[in-house]
């Protein structure tokens, strides 16, 4: 399978559902969208038929406002069929609500107030040590969400108890709803401030290049002792110029002019990686 090729069919999917379904985060869906293709049909023992296994790979996408690219790939890998996810999210009642919702199958547990991923991830963690499992625990935060105590908190108690079956990922698109996130919260060497607290940090200088996402993760599995985190260097709005690096498009339903112009951008994106 082509998973460059079909970061781009998820794009279009994602942006179809936002239109669907009247809202979404659609700048930080484009940022995180390689990192969950990655996750999902190359790195991960997760599917359909074994979501129930305790010797599952878990996932939590701390930045759960990205949730319509996390549907879009849940949908791909048939946890869902697509067309229920595209009639029903965000309609009255539905469970397909804008932050991720563990009453649908595959995903683990609610979120979207950010900082509660990685704490929640390190008990898993921990559990799986304990039970003496081989399985791995993966998390998503966004840039932004840094500035949270609770994800400090989790980062100390993870290098703490040695827990080199999680691994976190950092979606750094360097922007928020407010703006620029080095003027909202500066992080300064986010790298050193990892490794400060025990961690093994691998730069992902372009997070939105799945062949470099692989060989980052595969980095992370052979690295014992200590919990590994992926610094992935991504755009906002990826694959269209008219959204790339543009805070306005943290959350923002495109109007048709915009839309044609953005499908444009992706089949042409699609193209070039196939």
């Amino acid at each position: 399978m082509n998973l460059k090729a079909l970061a781009y069919e998820l794009r279009k999917d994602t942006v179809d559902l936002i239109r669907a379904g009247k809202a979404g985060h659609i700048g930080g869906d484009m940022s995180v969208m390689e990192i969950l293709v990655e996750l999902y049909f190359d790195q991960m023992n997760i599917s359909p038929e074994n979501m129930d296994s305790p010797d599952r790979d878990l996932f939590v996408l701390s930045k759960g406002h990205s949730v319509e690219a996390y549907y879009s790939v849940l949908a791909a890998k048939g946890f869902f069929p697509k067309e229920q996810l595209h009639r029903e999210f965000s309609k009255f009642g539905t469970r397909f609500i804008g932050h991720p919702n563990n009453k649908l199958p595959g995903i683990e547990m609610n979120s979207g107030s950010l900082g509660h991923g990685l704490p929640v991830c390190v008990g898993m963690a921990k559990a799986g040590k304990v039970d003496g499992r081989t399985s791995r625990v993966y998390t998503v935060m966004g840039d932004g969400e840094l500035a949270e105590g609770s994800v400090w908190e989790g980062t100390m108690a993870a290098a703490h108890y040695g827990l080199d079956n999680l691994c976190a990922v950092v979606d750094k698109n360097r922007l928020q709803i407010s703006g620029n996130t080095e003027d909202v919260m500066a992080h300064d060497d986010l790298h050193e401030r990892f490794r400060s607290f025990g961690w093994n940090v691998i730069d992902v200088a372009d997070g939105n290049d799945i062949d470099e996402l692989h060989v980052a993760f595969e980095k992370a599995k052979s690295v014992k002792g200590k919990p590994s985190v992926l610094i992935a260097n991504t755009i906002k709005g990826k694959g269209s110029p008219l959204m790339e690096d543009k805070a306005g498009w943290h959350h923002k339903v495109p109007n048709d002019e915009e839309y044609t112009q953005i499908i444009k951008d992706f089949k042409k994106a699609e193209e070039a990686v196939r």
